[in-house]
């Protein structure tokens, strides 16, 4: 019997989850790895990928933040994935497919954050979002076209993590609850140290609910999360905790999210990609040779899309600036 075997047979022994061995499996039949379960093999796959790597220099919610510890879209990832880790272990879930779609969830966020998607939602005909996006990176756009293969669990999740979807697992109803106590918490924690809030701008009553620190608020959450679900058929927080978690989120939009989103630098960003959209349907030909698509407007969005947000100004000083030169006497 091999390890990976015996890690199945444990799964399917112990787990109140979704098992590897009854994956719905992958477009691509492939060969089984003698040490890694179906699951982990796409963990692997997506922490190797170049979508992956990309994530260190995308923003998560403050546009160029000066400043080595405001959070990127890499670090949010991880953070997502860790948290999910520990609600899936506790309500005895598979923890590989979770961290598998905890860590492809947002491969296809834009450059600078929701601004970008925003950006490119209205460039694009009928829209852009980032979960549709995260779908196609690991199913068309990565390996030079090829895609990573994935199971149709790890896919499913990628593409239902936000809250208006409804994911088919419970691993990925992890991941969507988790990704918001991630964020929420984290925001939080980067507009303390941007200066945008102070601890006490928090209301009331959401401290006296759910803790007066981002620490104390996410293991509050976490705790309410595997106890209120523990026995119960769906994974959700307790209707409470729930109701003040929308409260929290509600007030970060008011108060954080629409001041880094309605700044100055926002106009500027939106024109920024808007010129390098128009400038690469014009020269289609200017594109990488793995973004090519028989829609232009998609390929285009694709490349722009995937791109972080030093790169993306790299090429519009390329394309639209002047060269610094010098003339030598």
């Amino acid at each position: 019997m091999t390890f990976r075997e015996i890690q199945e047979q444990h799964e399917l022994q112990h787990l109140r989850g979704t098992k590897s061995v009854e994956t719905q499996g992958r477009k691509e039949p492939c060969a089984k790895c003698d040490l890694r379960t179906e699951f982990q093999k796409d963990r692997d796959r997506i922490t190797h990928s170049k979508a992956f790597r990309r994530l260190m220099h995308k923003t998560q919610v403050f546009i160029s933040p000066e400043g080595d510890h405001y959070r990127t879209r890499l670090t949010h990832t991880l953070e997502v994935a860790q948290i999910a880790r520990v609600v899936a272990r506790g309500l005895v879930l598979n923890e590989d497919l979770t961290e598998a779609i905890a860590l492809g969830h947002d491969l296809g966020h834009t450059p600078f954050g929701h601004t970008g998607e925003d950006a490119l939602n209205k460039l694009l005909d009928g829209g852009f979002h980032h979960n549709e996006q995260s779908v196609r990176v690991v199913e068309f756009l990565e390996n030079e076209g090829k895609g990573l293969n994935l199971t149709h669990e790890v896919v499913d999740g990628i593409l239902n993590h936000r809250t208006r979807c409804n994911p088919s697992t419970p691993e990925a109803r992890v991941v969507q609850l988790c990704d918001k106590i991630a964020y929420i918490n984290h925001d939080i924690d980067d507009a303390l140290r941007a200066k945008i809030l102070i601890a006490t701008d928090i209301p009331i009553d959401v401290r006296q609910i759910l803790g007066e620190t981002s620490t104390e608020r996410i293991d509050f959450l976490v705790h309410d999360l595997v106890s209120f679900s523990f026995d119960k058929s769906e994974v959700s927080l307790s209707p409470v905790v729930e109701k003040t978690l929308k409260s929290l989120r509600s007030y970060l939009f008011e108060n954080v999210y629409v001041n880094q989103m309605h700044s100055k630098e926002r106009d500027k960003i939106e024109k920024m990609l808007g010129l390098l959209f128009e400038h690469y349907i014009a020269n289609p030909e200017k594109l990488p040779k793995e973004y090519k698509d028989n829609e232009p407007a998609r390929a285009v969005t694709d490349y722009i899309a995937g791109m972080t947000d030093r790169f993306a100004m790299k090429c519009f000083r390329e394309i639209f600036m002047p060269a610094i030169w010098e003339v030598k006497l």
